[in-house]
């Protein structure tokens, strides 16, 4: 697909969802490479999980920014909040918008349907009308390996049919995609969709697998392993995501008019993910070794006793795999960091961060 590159220098960049795990590593990164003139966080600090986490999030972002000629300014608020977001659009005028607020977890939302429609329909809803009533170069937004369901043609691509989702979340998620393109077309705003598979690393979500099993682990508790452990992830580190996402910024679908004069939608979906499933009994079997290495478990540890294999879960499926051959060949991004290298990181931080 055609790119229009795009200069983050001199420019105001608006990242939603930070201090959240990606967002705040991908605000890190702006403001290491002094990338542009301005980067605003927004976030509402809602306490899904531990907010401690997300403020030690920020104070990382304000650390960085001591030192940055990047200007920083947090904004404390939800994207489900119009008039804040028009007038954050309206003050600061962001040319690149990068949309990662969102109420995550697929179990979460089977018991917690409003929270999802709130950040995930009508956040994203006024993201999009912002992004209408303003200048906006380039809209980049979160959407999730979850729209694929129970996709059984491996590997996942974007050009598999994803129109029966087995979760709200991923229903949520696949709506920021129809509505992305609907804006898109009518209003010819170059946006990219980017379906995140399974992110993991320091500092990370405590209700994704590999942190809430280290938590059970270091007290004693047993975990859970669903489907029997007849499971496969497309594990994805966090630095491999900001730099996909980084690169994505720089490169918008260009704007360009069809047959009929009208506009063509500037609009692109891509997945991100590490492109190598692991089984997830190997996943663990490496945390183990990670937190053994670490010393956050001794190395007599009795692993085998505190496993226990279940069922499938609702909402959930038993492989993700994503096809990013198309980010390969538009952004020449390629995942770097495996699982062994990736959770004896993520182990590290958590010595450190637990002492």
């Amino acid at each position: 697909m055609n790119k229009q590159s795009i200069e983050l220098n001199n420019k105001t960049v608006l990242v939603t969802g930070s201090p959240g795990f990606i967002g705040a590593n991908l605000v890190l990164r702006i403001l290491r490479d002094n990338a542009c003139k301005t980067v605003i966080s927004l976030d509402n600090m809602n306490d899904y999980y531990d907010v401690s986490l997300k403020e030690y999030r920020l104070e990382l972002i304000n650390k960085q920014a001591e030192t940055s000629k990047t200007n920083h300014i947090f904004i404390k608020g939800s994207i489900a909040d119009r008039d804040l977001i028009n007038s954050i659009f309206n003050e600061y005028k962001p040319e690149i918008v990068v949309n990662l607020a969102a109420q995550a977890g697929v179990r979460y939302s089977i018991d917690h349907p409003d929270v999802y429609i709130e950040s995930n329909i009508i956040g994203f809803y006024n993201i999009l009308e912002a992004c209408r009533n303003n200048p906006v170069e380039h809209l980049v937004y979160a959407s999730s390996s979850s729209v694929y369901g129970g996709n059984k043609k491996v590997p996942f691509s974007v050009d598999d049919k994803v129109d029966n989702p087995v979760s709200l979340y991923a229903a949520t998620k696949k709506s920021n995609e129809l509505l992305a393109h609907c804006y898109s077309k009518l209003y010819n705003i170059p946006s990219t969709g980017l379906r995140f598979f399974t992110v993991y690393g320091p500092a990370g979500r405590p209700d994704m697998f590999y942190y809430s099993a280290t938590d059970k682990l270091v007290k004693g508790e047993n975990i859970k392993i669903f489907n029997y452990g007849n499971c496969k992830r497309d594990f994805t580190y966090v630095d491999d995501i900001v730099e996909g996402v980084y690169r994505v910024m720089k490169g918008a679908p260009i704007k360009e008019n069809g047959d009929d004069g009208l506009p063509v939608p500037p609009y692109a979906v891509y997945n991100i993910g590490g492109g190598t499933p692991e089984n997830l009994l190997d996943y663990i079997d490496t945390l183990q070794h990670a937190l053994v290495n670490s010393g956050i478990l001794p190395s007599d540890y009795d692993f085998e006793a505190h496993k226990e294999l279940v069922g499938m879960q609702p909402g959930d499926v038993p492989v993700t795999f994503a096809d990013s051959k198309a980010l390969e060949d538009d952004y020449g991004f390629t995942p770097k960091i495996g699982i062994k290298e990736g959770l004896q990181k993520f182990a590290d931080w958590y010595k450190e961060y637990y002492k």
